[in-house]
């Protein structure tokens, strides 16, 4: 989903009629991982990441947010079908959904998102969940802090910025709102602000290589 830009965050987006419905279908009570990107293309690293999250925070279900388009990535991505399909092909079971809520929604940022979602579900306890590569550069998303401070989030460990997620500006912001891995399953009911970093066995597969390697332009 379009994650990125540093900046305050907005107000709830107003939503049309054409909101009324988010294709969700949550209850309250649910432990619910969000799990947004581009997934152009969707890989195992991505499943990873998710089944991670979803079995070390007992999560009743991951969303994956498909993104309209990034707005720090300039060029063209497949359509959201297209990649919408792509996610699917991993995320299959009845504790995966892939979505398009963000294009449903209108909005454009991750905040606007989460905070048009937290509005929609009351009771529904989200968790955000992300790579430690997101992590790294977390602050510069738009409204990162508010971020943290509206659902507790998730950042499973992956290669090439292991070093750098630990060393990151909000790793160091919230330091203190870290939470031991080893009460992982207690992160989607605590009080915000609160983040776990979940280690687990590594998976290369990255986005970009998948692209060079089809040839297809970067997104």
């Amino acid at each position: 989903m379009p994650l990125y830009q540093a900046g305050p965050s907005t107000r709830v987006p107003r939503l049309g009629r054409v909101c009324l419905r988010d294709g969700l279908n949550l209850s309250a009570g649910q432990r619910v991982g969000l799990f947004g990107g581009s997934f152009n293309p969707a890989h195992e690293g991505h499943l990873h990441v998710a089944e991670t999250a979803r079995v070390r925070l007992q999560l009743d279900r991951v969303v994956w947010l498909v993104s309209p388009q990034n707005p720090l990535k300039s060029d063209k991505a497949p359509s959201l079908e297209a990649r919408m399909k792509d996610a699917a092909r991993l995320a299959r079971g009845p504790s995966m959904q892939v979505s398009d809520v963000e294009s449903r929604l209108g909005t454009r940022f991750t905040i606007d998102t989460l905070m048009a979602l937290k509005a929609r579900h009351r009771g529904v306890h989200f968790v955000w969940i992300m790579g430690s590569d997101n992590l790294a550069g977390f602050h510069r998303w738009r409204g990162w802090r508010d971020i943290m401070r509206l659902m507790p989030v998730a950042v499973v460990a992956r290669p090439g910025s292991l070093i750098d997620a630990r060393l990151s500006p909000a790793a160091r912001v919230f330091a203190r709102a870290r939470v031991p891995s080893s009460r992982a399953a207690t992160l989607a009911t605590s009080s915000t602000p609160a983040w776990v970093y979940l280690r687990a066995p590594l998976n290369p597969a990255s986005s970009t290589a998948l692209r060079a390697r089809d040839g297809a332009p970067k997104s």
